[in-house]
């Protein structure tokens, strides 16, 4: 299942609280970009806030993989979780026509 992750700003958090955990958050982030589990990751253009778009049984499985970063274990960022499915409406390309 894919799993599209929004980062979400935790209030009172400043950039300078981000500084000891940053080296660690890219590590930890490549290593499940390596793994497969990161499919893709992005950062917004319009916000600081990442994107990430996970492969997971469910949503249960990428709320304890998104934990995992540093950045979550310290309670300075948090995300929010769409769980996606594939879009049906190209099966109408496909389907035979009635006439009624």
């Amino acid at each position: 299942m894919k799993i599209l992750a929004i980062e979400k700003d935790v209030p009172g958090i400043t950039s300078e609280h981000f500084k000891p955990y940053l080296r660690a958050e890219a590590q930890s982030v490549w290593e499940l970009y390596q793994s497969g589990v990161f499919r893709e990751c992005y950062y917004r253009e319009d916000h600081s806030n990442a994107v990430i778009i996970l492969e997971c049984s469910n949503l249960v499985e990428a709320q304890n993989i998104l934990n995992t970063l540093p950045l979550v274990k310290e309670k300075l960022i948090k995300f929010e979780m769409i769980p996606l499915k594939p879009y049906p409406g190209f099966s109408r390309l496909f389907a035979k026509e009635t006439s009624e």
